[in-house]
């Protein structure tokens, strides 16, 4: 098995899945845009269950190391907590596209329990991530953390959401500061 095809197979199955959700995936347009014929990608994922389930978990995967990044970058957790929309922003700004796992979810009732498992691992390691920072950083009590964290999450996800569902950019940044201004995030 070529590790580069599988990696582009990755590639091209994110930016789909980040565009049209779970049910985008469709292994002969992921072929064309690799460069390979449709069966050779059964090779790599017999199944769209397995896909989607790769293509998932490499998303949080992905995410989570873009959180450790931030942390390193940005050592008072204040800061780092400042960064946090920058996540959901770059998906915006990267031809209108949304978080995979804010799609796939929205699929829910249709995903296989294995794409269900990934989708969920990415809210927990975003809840987790903000939920250390926010303790860290004094903003809330420990025992808040999560609460606030899953507060946090839902609102830049639906800032996310709803600035896509405009096509204006500007309408995420603008919600992320009034989330500032209202101190559900730090400003």
């Amino acid at each position: 098995m070529s590790a580069n095809a599988r990696e582009a197979i990755l590639a091209a199955g994110r930016r789909t899945a980040m565009a049209r959700g779970y049910g985008g995936l469709n292994f002969r347009d992921l072929a064309a845009e690799v460069g390979i014929k449709a069966p050779s990608l059964y090779h790599y994922f017999p199944t769209k269950a397995e896909l989607g389930t790769a293509v998932a978990k490499r998303y949080w995967e992905d995410t989570g190391e873009a959180l450790d990044a931030i942390s390193a970058a940005s050592p008072d957790p204040l800061d780092a907590l400042r960064r946090y929309p920058e996540i959901f922003r770059a998906s915006l700004a990267s031809g209108n596209r949304m978080c995979l796992s804010s799609f796939m979810a929205a699929e829910y009732d249709e995903l296989p329990e294995a794409v269900k498992t990934e989708v969920q691992a990415f809210a927990d390691v975003n809840v987790a991530w903000l939920s250390r920072l926010l303790a860290e950083a004094g903003v809330t009590e420990p025992d808040e953390a999560e609460t606030r964290a899953r507060s946090i999450y839902a609102a830049v996800a639906g800032a996310q959401l709803f600035a896509r569902g405009r096509a204006d950019i500007a309408l995420f940044d603008a919600m992320i500061k009034s989330y500032q201004r209202s101190g559900l995030l730090p400003g």
